[in-house]
């Protein structure tokens, strides 16, 4: 019996679009010999679906599609497919999965363990299931789980969750299940693939049955989702496994088994990985968002460069547009840096000057900062604020070009700089996807000398960042000879600390204790980080590669005192 194991790139929401994508894959697999298939869950709805399974009628319209597709289905071909349904208990929705053939709906299956952390909100929308399904199809016996159900927050590190709950996947073989499938939904995350490897094998060897697993592709707002279908043999082989963020269809054939003569997570890195995973997340917010162009303010920096190699491998030359915005305190690399970029990459580079504008506005304001009482300020001009005029002078120029021509602001700001709040509201933060908001910038630096080292492999004709863009000090180039280091301390140090207390919620103390750092410069990091959070909390949409990023997974009090 050959199975496809499809990996579907739904849009949330587009249900007849969806339903299209489904049908034509389906029909591609029947082609191919395949008499089923597994496709992801929610496949109808896309994922997350949010508030929308509470909007009146959408629930019932996805359910209807389940049928619309078993009618359309080849004769004899079945399909399981993820969907919304509606129950009589509880929030009065299940997440399901419908098992169609020849027009008929002949099982479904609701989802048992209900994820309700970092990302998932499953506990608000659905009605967890409580029986085991097992159908037959072909002559064997198929157990159904969703995503978590096998998971078990293993993969995340939160398996004390479902102490005490029954393990589906048991269940399952207890109901007579000789193959169990999976469809899910599971956000990317560096280094999740492996993970998710290692738990198909632990339930296949453990329950001596295949494990066939699939899951959604492509982006869905901040959200990520890799693909990567794999089916594991009962004892442990790897029967098939789908490439990483490309819709395809992974096909195994329990009756005649081989392990795969080449498996996608073989030798990847994280750097060549978290490329793909960006330019997926770019791809699909623009398109799904109806954008077909971005433009992104190009400083010379690494930041700015490495978004726009990513928003080049996702969109194409043609659709990014780079603006260079130099003052008076910019130096002369800046922007032979940033039209250097824009010819490697081939894309079309604007220079708007701002120190006009600039000295414009710091002469209209001067008078009124004048009349301030500035002993109780602390402080006399210039200060911070000069910089941040700057930044909001570009934040206006960059938000007038996107009115001028339609395109979608991507803002540059990294995972480092947005913990501390190296950042500027309405200046720099502007933009309608943060495509680094999750990258560290010891990070930021890797993937752009992997980008360099591997340009053909990634899709460029050159290597795409100018090595002075590299190599040079960080600088926000803001006042007269200014560098990052001159207010933080290096990268490796600061990022070691972000990721301990943001993604390992470790608060100072539990960091001094468990490292060799500076005491003071990790209470100092530690406070900036908590009191930041206002920033972020108006920070546009920004793409999520690591376990904790700021965004919808992180609900961090703004109005908060709480120091340890």
């Amino acid at each position: 019996m050959r199975i496809a194991l499809i990996q579907l790139n739904p849009t949330v929401g587009d249900l007849d679009t969806n339903t299209g994508l489904i049908l034509e894959a389906c029909r591609a697999a029947h082609a191919d010999g395949a008499t089923l298939a597994v496709l992801p869950e929610l496949a109808v709805s896309g994922y997350p679906p949010r508030d929308l399974v509470r909007v009146s009628g959408f629930v019932e319209a996805c359910w209807e599609r389940c049928r619309v597709i078993g009618r359309e289905l080849p004769p004899g071909f079945a399909a399981v497919l993820g969907s919304p349904r509606r129950i009589e208990r509880g929030t009065g929705v299940a997440n399901s999965l419908a098992v169609v053939r020849d027009g008929d709906l002949i099982a479904h299956y609701d989802k048992r363990l209900l994820p309700t952390y970092d990302v998932f909100d499953e506990d608000r929308y659905f009605e967890p299931g409580a029986e085991p399904v097992v159908f037959e199809h072909a002559g064997m016996r198929f157990g159904l789980t969703i995503c978590e159900d096998l998971w078990r927050g293993e993969d995340i590190g939160q398996h004390e969750r479902y102490a005490g709950e029954p393990d589906p996947v048991t269940d399952c073989v207890r109901a007579g299940a000789q193959v169990i499938l999976s469809p899910s939904a599971s956000p990317f995350v560096l280094g999740k693939p492996h993970r998710h490897r290692d738990i198909l094998r632990h339930h296949a060897t453990t329950h001596g049955v295949p494990v066939l697993a699939t899951n959604q592709v492509g982006g869905n707002d901040d959200l990520i989702f890799d693909g990567h279908a794999t089916a594991i043999g009962g004892a442990g082989d790897l029967l098939a496994a789908g490439p990483g963020f490309e819709p395809t269809t992974a096909m195994v054939d329990l009756a005649n088994p081989e392990p795969v003569a080449a498996d996608p997570l073989a030798g990847v890195p994280d750097e060549h990985s978290a490329v793909e995973a960006l330019a997926l997340g770019v791809r699909d917010y623009v398109r799904k968002t109806g954008f077909t162009d971005v433009v992104i303010g190009l400083s010379g920096g690494i930041d700015s460069a490495l978004t726009a190699a990513i928003a080049v491998k996702a969109l194409g030359p043609d659709h990014v547009t780079g603006v260079a915005m130099p003052s008076g305190f910019s130096s002369e690399h800046s922007v032979t840096d940033a039209l250097d970029l824009a010819k490697n990459l081939g894309i079309r580079c604007l220079t708007v000057p701002i120190e006009d504008a600039f000295r414009t506005l710091k002469g209209t304001l001067d008078p009124a900062f004048a009349d301030l009482d500035h002993s109780a300020l602390g402080e006399t001009l210039p200060d911070v604020t000069q910089e941040n005029l700057q930044s909001r002078v570009r934040g206006g120029i960059i938000m007038a070009i996107s009115n001028r021509t339609g395109s979608l602001v991507l803002t540059t700001g990294n995972k480092s700089e947005l913990a501390v709040g190296y950042c500027t509201l309405y200046g720099d933060m502007n933009g309608g996807l943060a495509v680094l908001a999750d990258v560290p910038k010891t990070t930021v630096f890797a993937i752009s000398r992997y980008c360099n080292d591997r340009f053909a492999e990634l899709g460029f004709g050159r290597p795409p960042i100018p090595e002075n863009t590299i190599t040079k000090p960080p600088s926000a180039e803001l006042a007269p000879g200014q560098l990052d280091s001159d207010s933080l301390p290096d990268y490796p140090v600061l990022d070691e600390i972000v990721r301990r207390h943001v993604e390992g919620h470790q608060s100072a103390g539990e960091i001094i204790e468990a490292t060799d750092l500076d005491e003071a410069t990790v209470r100092r990091i530690c406070r900036l980080i908590d009191l930041n959070e206002y920033k972020r909390r108006q920070l546009a949409t920004g793409l999520k590669i690591t376990s904790v990023a700021f965004g919808p997974g992180r609900r961090f009090p703004i109005a908060q005192r709480w120091v340890r």
